[in-house]
C-alpha cells in the first residue's frame, strides 16, 4: 500500500460514515415505526419502516442495518408506548423480532436479486415467528398486560393476529426500488 493509499482515507472516516448512516437511518426507522397504521392490540400497527431497514441492510451491510434497526425500532415503539399507552414490552419486543431481520437480509447483500428477495421473505417469516411464539406464551400466562392467564391453545389463538406481520412481505418490492435508487449514493459513501 503506497503513501497515497494511506492518506486517501484518513483513519476513522469509515467509522464516522457508519455512525452517520446509523443515526440518520435510526431516525427514519423510528419515524416509520411511530407514524404507522394503528391496529388493535396485540398487533399494534403496520409500520412504514420495513422497506427502510430492508434496503439499508443490503446497501450498508448487516451490522449497520442491525444497529439502525434496533435503535430506530426501539425509539419509534417507545413513542407508541408513551403516546398510545401500549404495553411497555412492545419496545424491547420489536427490537427482539425486527433487528435480527437486518442480519438475515444483510447476509444476502452480494448474492444477487433472487437471493436478496428470498432473504427478505425469510426474514419476514422469522420476525413473525419471533412475535407469535412469545406473545402466545405471554397470553397463556397473562404476562406484561396480555390479559388473564389462559391455556396453551387459547394463548396461541390470542396471538394469532401476530401472523398478520406477514403483510410486511408487500414491502419487498418497495425495498428493491429503494435499493436501486440509493445504491449510487451508498457507493459514493464507500459501501460496495
Amino acid at each position: 500500500m503506497g503513501t497515497a493509499d494511506r492518506t486517501a482515507r484518513p483513519f476513522g472516516v469509515r467509522a464516522t460514515v457508519n455512525l452517520a448512516v446509523v443515526i440518520v437511518f435510526s431516525a427514519l426507522i423510528a419515524l416509520g415505526t411511530f407514524l404507522s397504521i394503528k391496529l388493535p392490540v396485540p398487533l399494534g400497527e403496520i409500520t412504514w419502516a420495513p422497506p427502510v431497514y430492508m434496503a439499508l441492510s443490503i446497501l450498508a451491510g448487516p451490522w449497520t442495518g442491525f444497529t439502525a434497526t434496533a435503535i430506530g425500532s426501539f425509539l419509534g415503539e417507545s413513542l407508541n408506548v408513551a403516546y398510545l399507552g401500549w404495553p411497555a414490552i412492545y419496545a424491547p419486543g420489536i427490537v427482539w423480532a425486527r433487528a435480527p431481520e437486518a442480519l438475515i437480509i444483510g447476509w444476502a447483500r452480494k448474492r444477487g436479486t433472487k437471493t436478496m428477495v428470498a432473504a427478505m421473505a425469510i426474514a419476514t417469516v422469522f420476525e413473525t415467528l419471533l412475535f407469535f411464539f412469545p406473545d402466545a406464551f405471554f397470553y397463556t400466562y397473562g404476562l406484561f398486560g396480555y390479559g388473564t392467564p389462559q391455556g396453551w391453545s387459547e394463548g396461541f389463538v390470542a396471538a394469532y393476529s401476530d401472523l398478520l406481520t406477514m403483510l410486511d412481505l408487500a414491502f419487498i418490492p418497495v425495498a428493491l426500488i429503494l435499493i436501486r435508487v440509493a445504491r449510487p449514493a451508498f457507493r459514493r459513501l464507500g459501501y460496495k
